[in-house]
């Protein structure tokens, strides 16, 4: 038996047999177990959509170790519970929490940077990553949100800032440590476990583990050029075709997302960052109609921070959590007219809510669609239809519905919708039953679970 494995099967020992008794989990964990009637129970079951403060988990358990996941796995598994894994409780559809066990893994957060190569704990926070690995000059492709959890975000493939040039965070991981099902822990990488790689890059969070590290390959950083341009509604139609014919073949150095929005008003935006000079980047924005423009140079840091809408870690840590309805498309080729004018009137209708489309293209899109899990490499570009409660689900819902006999069908997983009903097709693609395989030998009884599961 693999030392790693050994470890794990230890950790389950004390369970064998055993009815369900928290009390003996509690004192397995190096963590900490919490319960409901506990004081900081309010606080441990809560995730970032306030939408799912109703949940009410048997127990939340703060794993300190892999050991602990690995306890925690055993524990459910004969106690008959369903586990919620949860690295940043950023999940859509709330399956970061649920009436079983939330294994958290926030505690394993640490980031070790060697030989051009980071391991980062699945529970890490991805702008601690971008801090940590930044005070060493490099970085890795992901996103935007300061809070999420590195394992969500990896796992359903990591649609990022720089992703047009340096791939998605699924294209530099190198190697994934999870506790199967069975409650061992192992590490899957192209030479061992090569399927399971294979399926943990892109077919989401949930399905085959709980993840306990990720190893990047980095790159090197330096200064780059961010970029704001906003417009009155009124040049909307023009600012959507000018984008999307401008943004997925632009140099792989730029990259852009397009925000329609109605919250509270309605505004057109372009952000965006250039891995380059700052006249340089000012002759590649000169083609879009006149607009109030901010572009300037900052560290790769403090564009990360920029990105993300916060200037410093404390503020990047402490934003407010939300209250969010969400649902998303890949278009895999330009919008019609007819397209751009139907989508622009979903998002002009009363009430608080966006569309974010952000390109892909360069990088992303030199990747077979079957090489990872993630499908989607010849999109264009992604759309996320985001909305604020009251009314939330009932415009996401129509809006999406509106514009998909125009854009296909097509989602992203990291952005799922309880309410699609051909999500494994919509998801996954081709590569559906590739995963489905990979689930039957890792996880055989279905034991990680959700409405969604591949």
């Amino acid at each position: 038996m693999d030392r790693r494995e050994f470890l794990s099967a230890a950790a389950l020992a004390p369970f064998a047999g055993a009815a369900p008794d928290w009390a003996a989990l509690d004192r397995a964990l190096k963590g900490r177990l919490v319960r409901p009637g506990d004081a900081s129970y309010a606080t441990a079951k809560r995730v970032f959509n306030v939408a799912f403060d109703t949940a009410t988990p048997r127990a939340v358990a703060y794993c300190a170790t892999a050991a602990d996941v690995a306890a925690c796995v055993g524990f459910a598994r004969r106690n008959g519970l369903v586990v919620h894994p949860r690295s940043g409780g950023h999940s859509y559809a709330g399956w970061s929490t649920g009436s079983g066990l939330v294994v958290d893994v926030s505690q394993l957060k640490t980031v070790r940077l060697a030989g051009g190569l980071a391991t980062v704990g699945s529970g890490a926070k991805l702008i601690d990553v971008y801090t940590t690995l930044g005070k060493s000059g490099v970085s890795i492709p992901a996103g935007s949100c300061p809070t999420v959890g590195v394992a969500g975000l990896t796992l359903g493939g990591g649609i990022g800032v720089v992703a047009r040039r340096y791939g998605l965070t699924i294209d530099v991981l190198k190697a994934v440590s999870l506790v199967t099902a069975g409650g061992k822990l192992i590490t899957a990488t192209a030479d061992s476990h090569p399927e399971l790689f294979w399926a943990l890059r892109g077919g989401g969070g949930g399905n085959f583990g709980i993840a306990t590290s990720f190893t990047y390959q980095t790159h090197p950083v330096r200064d780059v050029t961010v970029f704001t341009m906003r417009w009155p509604w009124s040049q909307a139609f023009a600012v959507v075709k000018k984008w999307q014919r401008w943004a997925p073949g632009a140099p792989d150095a730029l990259w852009s997302n397009l925000h329609l929005s109605q919250d509270p008003g309605r505004s057109v935006s372009v952000t965006g960052l250039y891995l380059g000079s700052r006249s340089r980047c000012e002759a590649l924005l000169a083609g879009f109609p006149p607009s109030t423009r901010t572009v300037k140079s900052l560290s790769y840091l403090q564009a990360m921070y920029f990105m993300a809408g916060c200037s410093t870690l404390e503020a990047c840590h402490t934003g407010p959590r939300d209250r969010f309805s969400a649902s998303s498309h890949f278009a895999y080729s330009e919008m019609s007219d007819a397209t751009i004018r139907a989508l622009i009137a979903q998002v002009g209708r009363p009430g608080r809510h966006t569309v974010l489309i952000d390109a892909l293209g360069g990088a992303v899109g030199r990747v077979a669609p079957g090489a990872t899990a993630f499908p989607h490499r010849k999109a264009l570009f992604s759309l996320q239809y985001y909305a604020h409660f009251d009314g939330a689900s009932a415009w996401v819902r129509s809006a999406r519905d509106s514009m998909t006999p125009r854009l296909g069908r097509h989602a992203y997983v990291n952005y799922p919708d309880i309410a699609l009903k051909d999500y494994k097709d919509q998801y996954y693609g081709a590569n559906a039953a590739r995963l489905a395989a990979v689930k039957k030998t890792y996880d055989p009884t279905g034991f990680f679970r959700h409405p969604q599961g591949v």
